[in-house]
């Protein structure tokens, strides 16, 4: 929408325009966000910066997905929390990097595969395994 834009109607000037669109900024609302994005913010994927590198558990009692614990993966490497066995999930250490983050491409590339929202019929390929989009939003 950046580059070509889309035909509107002034009304007050009476004639047609290329509207262009820019994406500034996401409110942190994680509902909100997947909404935008089309990736679903439930269940096991629920976190889209980890997709299948995800390292959510389910709590014992609750029978509820936790990512309390995620975010050690993102520290360097030697820092005190990683190795902290007292605190967060409980006698674990962190050693693993982070998830590999994407490039625009390799997330195009993704995205650019899905059924487009006015085409969207049903769960997509792969969808629960590795991924959560659910479709191709007019964002990307």
């Amino acid at each position: 929408m950046w580059k070509e834009g889309i035909i509107m109607y002034d009304v007050y000037m009476k004639q047609n325009f290329p509207m262009k669109v820019a994406l500034l900024w996401l409110v942190s609302d994680f509902p909100a966000y997947g909404m935008l994005s089309s990736w679903m913010t439930l269940g096991k994927l629920a976190r889209p910066y980890c997709m299948k590198h995800t390292k959510s558990f389910r709590l014992a009692h609750a029978n509820k997905r936790s990512w309390c614990d995620c975010h050690r993966q993102f520290l360097p490497m030697g820092h005190i929390f990683r190795r902290k066995k007292s605190a967060f999930y409980k006698n674990r250490e962190e050693h693993s990097e982070p998830p590999p983050t994407l490039t625009g491409e390799q997330l195009w590339s993704r995205v650019s595969l899905l059924p487009k929202v006015r085409d969207h019929k049903g769960k997509v390929h792969d969808y629960g395994k590795s991924q959560h989009w659910t479709r191709c939003r007019i964002f990307w």
